[in-house]
């Protein structure tokens, strides 16, 4: 093994279970601007991409008996962060849609000169967008 650096290359997609896929599907396509890019019906499965990073959406066997994740309490991924070139432009269309809760509207990340926002998307995940 070399010490010449990292042997990954970045994310090649991240999967979440969801209680439904299709409004899982239709967050990421209607309010990113993701396009379907294939899927599995019998999972039920969506994958859906920016055309850099591929998001698996799968549905939970049972979702209605299924244990909401606590960011807190549970181990797992605490959120999914996106980057964004109009992070304001995002706030607004996001504020628009009634599947969509804001959990903190654009704000400075620390001292950094970068600026986020934290919202909760249909299945209750928790998505954060970066503008640096």
């Amino acid at each position: 093994m070399s010490d010449t650096g990292p042997i990954t290359s970045g994310a090649h997609h991240v999967g979440l279970t969801v209680p439904d896929v299709d409004a899982a599907a239709a967050f990421f396509v209607d309010a990113l601007g993701f396009r379907t890019v294939g899927g599995n019906p019998e999972y039920p499965a969506i994958f859906v991409s920016d055309g850099t990073l591929m998001v698996t959406l799968w549905r939970a066997e049972s979702p209605e008996t299924a244990t909401p994740f606590d960011r807190r309490g549970n181990i797992g991924l605490h959120h999914l962060a996106l980057r964004t070139a109009d992070l304001d432009g995002l706030a607004d269309r996001l504020r628009a849609r009634s599947d969509t809760r804001i959990e903190f509207a654009p704000e400075g990340l620390g001292s950094t000169g970068i600026r986020h926002m934290m919202c909760r998307i249909p299945g209750d995940i928790r998505v954060e967008f970066i503008a640096a």
